[in-house]
This record gives C-alpha cells, sequence and structure tokens, in this order.
C-alpha cells in the first residue's frame, strides 16, 4: 500500500484545487433546474470540468445529443492523447481492467504529476492519485449543489462567474509566454463574438458553436504556427 498512500498524497493538493471548480459546477447546474443528485452524479461519471461546463450549457439550451457528443468529443480529445503518452509510463502491474480505470480518471493535472515522477508508475500509485481528486471533484459538486439551493439568486450568479475566472488563469499565463497563443485565443475569441452577435450565425446553437469555435482555432494554430518535427 505503500504507493497508494504516496499517490494519495501528491493528490490532495489536485483534490483542492477541483473543489473550488466543481462547487461552481454544482452551483450552475442547481441553478439551471437540476436536483443535487444530477449534478454530483454528472461528476462522478465525468470528471472533466471544461466538459461539465459546456455539457451543462448545452443541456440548459435544449440541444441535442448529437451536439453533446461532438463537443465532448472535441473537449476531450486530448484525454486520449494523455493516456497513449502515460501507457508508456505505467509498469507491469497495470493490467488490461487497470487501465480503463486509469483512463477514466485522467485530467490535465493527474497526468502531469504522474508523468514527472522519475520512475514508472504502478497501479496502486495512480489509483491513489486518483482517488483523492475524484473525491474532492464529487464533494465540490455536492457543496456547491447543497449551499446552491439555499443562497439567494444574487449570490449565485455572483460566483458562477469563478468558472470563467479559472479558464482566464489558464490561458493568460500561456499568451504572455508566446504571441502564437494570443492570437490563437483572439481567434476563438472573435468566432465566439460573431456567432453570438452576427445575423444568421446567432441562430447556431450553444454546442455547435463550441465544436466550430474550437476546431478552427486550433487549425488556424496548426497552419499558422506549426510545431517543427522531431
Amino acid at each position: 500500500m505503500k504507493d497508494f498512500k504516496w499517490g494519495m498524497r501528491n493528490g490532495i493538493p489536485i483534490a483542492l484545487g477541483y473543489v473550488s471548480v466543481s462547487f461552481t459546477f454544482g452551483l450552475m447546474a442547481v441553478s439551471a433546474g437540476m436536483g443535487w443528485w444530477q449534478a454530483v452524479l454528472i461528476s462522478m461519471a465525468n470528471l472533466t470540468s471544461a466538459g461539465q461546463f459546456a455539457g451543462l450549457d448545452i443541456m440548459i439550451a435544449g440541444g441535442t445529443l448529437v451536439e453533446m457528443a461532438l463537443s465532448q468529443l472535441i473537449i476531450n480529445l486530448r484525454y486520449a492523447l494523455m493516456s497513449l503518452s502515460l501507457s508508456q509510463k505505467v509498469d507491469k502491474t497495470v493490467n488490461t481492467f487497470s487501465r480503463f480505470v486509469i483512463g477514466m480518471g485522467i485530467t490535465d493535472e493527474i497526468f502531469a504529476v504522474a508523468m514527472s515522477r522519475d520512475r514508472k508508475v504502478s497501479r496502486n500509485y495512480m489509483f491513489g492519485l486518483i482517488a483523492v481528486p475524484y473525491i474532492g471533484w464529487a464533494g465540490g459538486t455536492l457543496a456547491g449543489a447543497v449551499v446552491g439551493g439555499i443562497l439567494p439568486e444574487m449570490l449565485r450568479s455572483a460566483l458562477g462567474i469563478a468558472i470563467y475566472g479559472m479558464f482566464l488563469a489558464i490561458i493568460i499565463p500561456k499568451a504572455r509566454e508566446s504571441s502564437a497563443y494570443m492570437k490563437v485565443i483572439i481567434a476563438a475569441a472573435v468566432l465566439s463574438c460573431a456567432f453570438r452577435w452576427v445575423p444568421f450565425l446567432n441562430k447556431v446553437s450553444s454546442g455547435f458553436v463550441i465544436i466550430i469555435c474550437a476546431v478552427a482555432a486550433s487549425v488556424i494554430g496548426a497552419l499558422l504556427y506549426p510545431l517543427p518535427e522531431e
């Protein structure tokens, strides 16, 4: 159990960060008319912040299952690449069933911590590393959902902007590092504004807007700023 405990220890900082974000998700889900158990069930079955918030928007807007599936595919496709990379880092204790479990729990932060280890990671280490953030994500959602049913509407609306602060905290440091990131971010923002304000384009549902903006901005970045081949 030594590896499991060490994984849990490394997962504590991740869990603390997840609580605040998932709290906001629970709050927004209840404000949208969901029950607390529905919000918690979504967090327990998904474990993806951007995907859950995008999915919530699609559900609120009455989007189709096709929109939901495509948006989640685009948003969460990076996890497939992370899993492929991490599969070269695990040791022989990780069997096929363990790979399914670990694949479910891969997030940006969990992947980064696992890959930063100076040795191969075991099944028990990965289980411990995933378990604590998973509990923090589900627990934060529960707390937000319960509190969301008590807080006044004005305060719930104010807390709802926390998710935008999280996304800004992700993109601003990268934009300061490189003008390429900044231009791709601006391109995505311009496209999003166009779908909001330009006639005819503002008729497109929110689910497809997410898909189109994400793919278009990615294509622009790939064409203008290709990564050099090693």
